[in-house]
C-alpha cells in the first residue's frame, strides 16, 4: 500500500495529511471510471513564451483558471490536480472523452492557449510556448508523486511558506473540499454527485 510522505503534504497536522492520503488512494483506485482511450493519466506542463512570468499577478491567473475550466467542460476532462505558476502550468488529467467529435489533449491545450492568449497577450509577441511536456502516469505511486509535486511547487519556488497559502492550485480543495474555479475530480466531488443523484430519485409512495 502506497503512503503519502508526511513531510510532503501539509503543515496543518496529521488530520489533513490523513484526509489527503485517503482521497489520493481512493481516486487512483477508481480511475477507470474517468479514464478513456489508453486508460492512463497525464502530467502536463505548458509554459509561457520564453518562460517570462506574465502570470505572476492575480488577474491573469484568475482569467486562465476560467479558460481552463471552460475547455475542460467542452472536452469532458477529469482534472485531478493543478497549479498555476508565474511562468508555467501543471495539470494532472485524463484524456478527453471522444464522442462524435475527435478530441485530444493537444486540442484541449490548443483551446486553452488560444483563448487565454486572446485575453492576456496584449502587445506581446507570443504568450505561450508551442510545445508542452506530457508524462504518462500509470501507477498509484506516480499518481501520488505528481499531485505532491504540483501542490508543493509554490513552496519549492518560495512563493508561499505552505501549500495551503497558495490560491491558484487544487491543494485546498483536497484538504477541505473548498470549491475551485477548475473542477477537480476528487472524493468531495463524488460525494456531491451522489447527493444530487439521491435527491433526484422519486420518493417511494406509501399507501
Amino acid at each position: 500500500m502506497h503512503r503519502v510522505p508526511i513531510h510532503a503534504v501539509s503543515s496543518h497536522g496529521w488530520v489533513i495529511r490523513a484526509k489527503l492520503e485517503l482521497q489520493l488512494k481512493s481516486i487512483h483506485a477508481h480511475r477507470s471510471r474517468t479514464e478513456t482511450q489508453t486508460g492512463q493519466l497525464h502530467f502536463i506542463t505548458f509554459s509561457r513564451y520564453r518562460r517570462l512570468p506574465y502570470l505572476k499577478d492575480a488577474a491573469p491567473k484568475n482569467t486562465l483558471e476560467q479558460v481552463i475550466e471552460k475547455a475542460r467542460r467542452s472536452h469532458s476532462l477529469s482534472i485531478h490536480a493543478y497549479v498555476l505558476m508565474p511562468e508555467h502550468v501543471h495539470l494532472l488529467t485524463n484524456e478527453p472523452v471522444t464522442n462524435s467529435q475527435p478530441r485530444t489533449l493537444a486540442s484541449f491545450l490548443s483551446v486553452v492557449k488560444g483563448e487565454s492568449s486572446k485575453l492576456l497577450k496584449g502587445p506581446r509577441e507570443k504568450f505561450w510556448q508551442t510545445r508542452y511536456y506530457d508524462f504518462n502516469t500509470f501507477t498509484t505511486g506516480k499518481f501520488v508523486e505528481k499531485i505532491q509535486y504540483i501542490h508543493r511547487n509554490p513552496v519549492t519556488r518560495g512563493l508561499v511558506p505552505r501549500p495551503e497559502d497558495y490560491r491558484w492550485s487544487s491543494f485546498n480543495h483536497y484538504a477541505t473540499g473548498a470549491p475551485t474555479t477548475i473542477q477537480i475530480d476528487s472524493q468531495w466531488v463524488d460525494r456531491k454527485r451522489f447527493a444530487l443523484r439521491a435527491n433526484a430519485r422519486p420518493c417511494d409512495e406509501t399507501a
